[in-house]
């Protein structure tokens, strides 16, 4: 990953959603984005250019253009056709994003299109945001990495944030996925956990 001067940046066309340019890199603020959030809080989660990602819940394609700018490729789906326009305009100036309109929760849409990948990447705001990523595990290879940001007012607003985190990690480690971390994402994005994960 590439720091100038304390922010986490990345090298690609810039003027996706008004970010700063320091010395011709685009600044990726933690603010807009929960994965730069991970980052600033000490993860050591590379990025690389051989590196194939699926990432599920692209929106507008804040963070997506600046995995973009790391890795080889970005499978995006995203089910709302609104922000899925705004991803287009964003695909339109990187080679390598490659836009998606399905609902994530069934890969079944989408196998066709996405081959095996390094990274899955799940930010979908669903009650069932564990069993999504369990069900698109199919696309990463062996010995990859997915990162859940888990969002527990979207699984049940009643209950404790902790409890669901607990029953969160159940889920996980009962699908076939190893977890490596669990990072909180305060004071960033208060009451999420982001869970990183790797499938041996």
């Amino acid at each position: 990953m590439i720091w100038i001067e304390g922010h986490l940046v990345s090298v690609g066309p810039g003027g996706v959603y008004g970010e700063r340019i320091l010395q011709g890199c685009r600044v990726w603020d933690p603010k807009r984005s929960k994965l730069a959030a991970l980052y600033y809080l000490g993860t050591e989660l590379e990025l690389g250019p051989d590196h194939r990602v699926l990432y599920l819940g692209a929106a507008n394609g804040t963070t997506v253009s600046h995995v973009a700018d790391y890795t080889e490729v970005v499978y995006s789906v995203e089910v709302a056709p609104r922000p899925m326009q705004d991803l287009l305009v964003v695909a339109g100036s990187r080679k390598n994003i490659i836009p998606i309109l399905a609902d994530a929760g069934r890969p079944d849409l989408y196998r066709p299109l996405v081959e095996e990948v390094d990274l899955i990447y799940q930010d979908v705001a669903s009650p069932r945001q564990v069993s999504i990523l369990l069900g698109n595990i199919c696309f990463l290879k062996e010995g990859g990495t997915a990162v859940l940001m888990l969002k527990p007012r979207s699984i049940d607003v009643t209950r404790p944030p902790e409890d669901v985190f607990r029953e969160a990690q159940t889920e996980i480690e009962e699908g076939g996925l190893r977890i490596l971390d669990r990072v909180l994402l305060s004071p960033y994005y208060p009451d999420h956990l982001a869970f990183l994960c790797r499938r041996d």
